[in-house]
């Protein structure tokens, strides 16, 4: 169970590490670990400048105490010239170890320097390549991208391409539920409640009177014209062959026994 567990924890982990951010977060902790060393520098330093002036207060004392001597023995005070000189002795001794300690942190500090040097090399040279691999994993990641975005097997991608399946399917689904509508209707299959819809046989019927209802009406209207102008009803017939020799159908000299074959072959339908 604790294998399993750190197996899928170490697969989660690296899927979710990004190799840049990790660089960066190695870079900061470098420039932390220089900003320290440079810190141990300064502080390296300021203990030899404090022993340096340490070591001048001292000269400076055995100076003193050196004349004071020499004065004292010109007054004839050998007294007084031997305790100077004791003293001088014990600075003496002083100053020799802070000489020692001076030693010391002088080759301290230039350590720390070297060391601080060849830490900003490491860190410059580290950066250098940190961007160069920062920016190699970027063109790859992106490379990836556009080939997945071509191939269609990328993430997005492929949600996109689904749905565009699906809105074709549900196109095509839609186009051939009306195609099927449309050949019911026309079949008589299917009723339209708004009535609108008709299927061949009754707009063939209606059709054919409506093209009865307009000779019968031409017809009337031609022997109308003609009992008008003063023509007798033996010229009607005159004026219709004279139509259909022009091409024209013939029309009754009369609009009844017209209108009577055309009314039964309506009510044979």
């Amino acid at each position: 169970m604790s294998m399993i567990f750190r197996a899928k924890t170490d697969k989660a982990l690296d899927k979710l590490e990004d190799p840049r951010q990790t660089l960066d977060y190695s870079y900061q902790r470098q420039l932390e670990l220089l900003q320290k060393v440079r810190r141990g520098v300064a502080d390296v330093a300021t203990s030899r400048k404090r022993v340096e002036l340490q070591a001048t207060g001292l000269n400076t004392q055995i100076d003193k105490l050196n004349a004071q001597a020499k004065k004292a023995l010109e007054v004839g005070r050998e007294d007084l010239a031997r305790e100077a000189l004791t003293r001088k002795s014990g600075l003496q001794q002083q100053l020799s170890d802070l000489q020692t300690q001076h030693a010391q942190l002088q080759g301290e500090e230039e350590k720390l320097t070297r060391a601080s040097q060849r830490l900003q090399a490491k860190v410059d040279a580290f950066r250098t390549r940190k961007e160069t691999i920062k920016a190699t994993y970027s063109a790859a990641e992106a490379q990836t991208r556009i080939n997945e975005a071509f191939s269609g097997i990328g993430e997005e991608m492929g949600d996109v391409g689904l749905a565009i399946q699906r809105a074709e399917d549900k196109t095509a689904q839609m186009q051939a539920r009306a195609g099927a509508l449309d050949e019911l209707m026309a079949s008589g299959a299917l009723d339209d409640p708004t009535g609108q819809t008709k299927d061949d046989i009754t707009r063939e019927l209606e059709s054919l009177a409506s093209t009865s209802d307009v000779e019968n009406e031409l017809a009337s209207m031609k022997a109308n014209l003609s009992i008008e102008s003063g023509s007798s009803p033996a010229q009607a017939p005159a004026l219709e062959q004279g139509s259909a020799s022009q091409g024209q159908p013939a029309a009754a000299p009369q609009a009844t026994p017209v209108a009577q074959p055309n009314q039964s072959r309506q009510e044979q339908f």
